[in-house]
């Protein structure tokens, strides 16, 4: 959403979050290793080695899961790497729902946000480099706020606590 002056300008909504990510990761080992992982595990895997983009240091995980031939368990050793060449489908939709805002926002606020930059919130803003992959597919700085995980509930807060703000927002129309 681009948001000015406790107003929401344009704003769009994609259903890649966390757990599309989740299941783009688990596939990826399912055709790469014919190995079958839960959802918990593709989190972990994303969690701890997990990036947008290739990092310096190549991160590694051994990954449990069966089998798809023989039915048993397995272990296969995962790399950062790979996460990053997994979740590149869903990266692209992220990217692209954030240039269709970028490209319905109005030009006088163009220069601000050249200026000031995108600012991601949310539990999705602490995959490694994320930052960095919409900066590039954009051509706007972006940057991770300071609490991503604590800034939604922040501002549902503040916005319960002004009933002016929060009566402006309501009467808003849906995107």
């Amino acid at each position: 959403a681009v948001i000015t002056m406790n107003n929401i300008i344009r704003a769009e909504s994609g259903r890649i979050g966390g757990v599309r990510l989740d299941e783009a990761i688990a596939l990826y080992i399912r055709r790469k290793y014919n190995l079958s992982i839960g959802q918990s595990t593709a989190e972990a895997a994303k969690i701890q080695i997990g990036a947008a983009v290739n990092q310096p240091e190549e991160l590694r995980m051994d990954v449990q899961g069966q089998d798809n031939v023989s039915g048993l368990p397995r272990t296969v050793p995962l790399t950062t790497g790979e996460i990053v060449e997994a979740l590149a489908e869903p990266l692209a939709q992220v990217a692209m729902v954030v240039k269709n805002v970028l490209a319905e926002t109005p030009p006088e606020l163009a220069s601000d946000i050249i200026d000031r930059g995108i600012v991601l919130t949310g539990g999705g803003a602490l995959l490694r480099g994320l930052d960095e992959y919409l900066t590039k597919q954009t051509g706007v700085p972006v940057y991770r706020a300071d609490n991503p995980l604590i800034t939604v509930a922040t501002g549902a807060g503040r916005a319960l606590d002004d009933p002016a703000l929060l009566r402006r927002l309501m009467n808003q129309p849906n995107y």
